[in-house]
């Protein structure tokens, strides 16, 4: 299990990161300039970090209130991630729109490439993440713990 600073250091490295990539290939990409992007990727990436927050808890408080657990099947992950980024966009795209003085249709186009992306770069920076900062390995004893204290303190 990773501790509350490597969680901590993990978060900030993937949106500063994130940011130093998408804000430059939005600016290209979307023929913007690139404060324009910046602003939007910034406020993006708050937005996503605080609505994941509450839609996990929102969400695991619900399935042990319908399942008794907080255990996840893959259909019940890919609805989970489905439902997230819904959320997201129906959110971001407006806000989108305004902050840009672009159309829904072309606010939406954006926020679909950014979630693309984030997509993308999710997965290698978590790959690249996990050999550069390895998670310390821990018995099943200690795992079962660790589930348990954080399903309490939720």
């Amino acid at each position: 299990m990773r501790t509350t600073l490597d969680r901590i250091r993990h978060t900030l490295s993937f949106e500063i990161i994130g940011l130093a990539i998408v804000a430059p290939l939005g600016t290209w990409i979307f023929d913007m300039p690139i404060h324009d992007i910046g602003m939007v990727a910034l406020f993006s990436a708050i937005l996503a970090a605080v609505w994941n927050y509450v839609f996990n808890v929102l969400f695991d408080r619900s399935m042990v209130a319908l399942c008794g657990s907080v255990h996840k099947t893959v259909p019940l992950r890919v609805a989970h991630a489905v439902v997230f980024e819904a959320g997201l966009l129906v959110v971001l795209m407006p806000l989108i729109a305004w902050y840009l003085h672009v159309s829904l249709l072309q606010a939406f186009m954006m926020d679909v490439s950014f979630s693309a992306f984030y997509l993308v770069y999710a997965f290698v920076f978590n790959w690249a993440y996990d050999v550069l900062f390895p998670i310390p390995q821990v018995s099943r004893k200690d795992a079962k713990q660790a589930n348990r204290a954080d399903s309490i303190s939720w």
